[in-house]
């Protein structure tokens, strides 16, 4: 426990240097830092449905906080690491995480699209993630214009 402290106690800091000032600023350092280091957090770009949805997942994972807490890093997310420039999820190298994220996934499903590439290869298609177990192929559809084949 100690050790844990103390490294959060030197890796906060640096990381504080990296966030925007403003209110939800120290509850999104102390969440999002208790599973993953908060370069991960600010590096996704959404909109406020997109920011809800990765707060909550988090919460389903564990992240520990107040309702109150939370909706001021939805808001702190939303406000200063907003979808405006959306990247394109380049869905043959893609982590799971930006799969769920940028395309809102679930993590099963994710799993299931970096499986099948893993297996057969890369997308040529948007009409090849038809053939993906276990894909909302809908729910992919719906952000096709996030799609990106390298």
């Amino acid at each position: 426990m100690k050790l844990l402290v103390a490294c959060l106690s030197i890796a906060l800091p640096a990381a504080a240097q990296d966030l925007p000032d403003g209110v939800g600023k120290a509850e999104t350092m102390k969440i999002c830092s208790q599973c993953h280091e908060l370069a991960r957090a600010i590096s996704l770009r959404q909109d406020n449905a997109g920011w809800q949805t990765t707060v909550q997942k988090m919460v389903s994972l564990g992240a520990k906080g107040t309702p109150e807490e939370f909706s001021r890093v939805t808001d702190y997310l939303t406000a200063n690491f907003p979808a405006d420039a959306l990247p394109k999820i380049h869905i043959n190298s893609a982590r799971a995480i930006e799969l769920e994220s940028g395309l809102t996934l679930k993590h099963s499903e994710a799993m299931a699209l970096i499986a099948y590439r893993t297996k057969h290869g890369g997308f040529k298609s948007f009409d090849e993630l038809r053939n993906v177990p276990g894909l909302d192929f809908e729910r992919i559809a719906a952000k096709k214009d996030r799609v990106a084949f390298n």
